[in-house]
């Protein structure tokens, strides 16, 4: 069985390595794109902040239907704003996480084992669509750890392996 601290753990980690890479990212950089039809970094960065954010806050407020409850997501984004520079964003990002693990820390079992309806119409539990939020943000980061990559920088969790080597 997963538990929820577990998964709540991971998840501070993953975005201590999202909110490095940020810091990592060479100074005026937040804006590269390696081709002009992606996102840049710096917005790849503040989607993980605002979907962790706004995603979590609708699990807590009880929306228990995301694909109704999408219309809300802007109500639960940070009140930030648009252009963030790199320090701040990544102290937004380490807040965020934090904020929103010490809510979910509170709640009792019975939330996590509660369904809800995600985006695609799935019904899943809580603690599922908390897993769903935590995956899409490996996901993201693995696109930074890219762009990282693209301007000679190698990523804090290569750097943690290689120091161990």
């Amino acid at each position: 069985m997963v538990r929820v601290e577990s998964v709540l753990d991971s998840w501070k980690t993953i975005r201590q390595d999202t909110a490095q890479a940020v810091q990592d990212m060479p100074a005026g950089d937040l804006d590269f794109k390696p081709v002009p039809e992606v996102d840049s970094f710096g917005q790849i960065a503040r989607h993980i902040l605002d979907a962790g954010h706004a995603l979590t806050g609708l699990m807590l407020a009880g929306v228990d239907n995301l694909v109704e409850g999408r219309k809300l997501m802007k109500q639960y984004v940070r009140p930030l704003p648009e252009k963030l520079d790199p320090q701040t964003l990544a102290a937004e990002l380490l807040s965020s996480v934090d904020q929103r693990c010490a809510e979910l820390a509170r709640q009792p079992a019975e939330f996590f084992s509660g369904f809800i309806t995600r985006f695609d119409g799935q019904r899943v539990t809580r603690l599922e669509m908390l897993q769903t939020i935590k995956e899409h943000e490996l996901t993201h980061r693995a696109q930074m750890f890219v762009y990282l990559r693209l301007k000679g920088v190698v990523p804090v969790t290569t750097r943690r392996r290689q120091a161990k080597a």
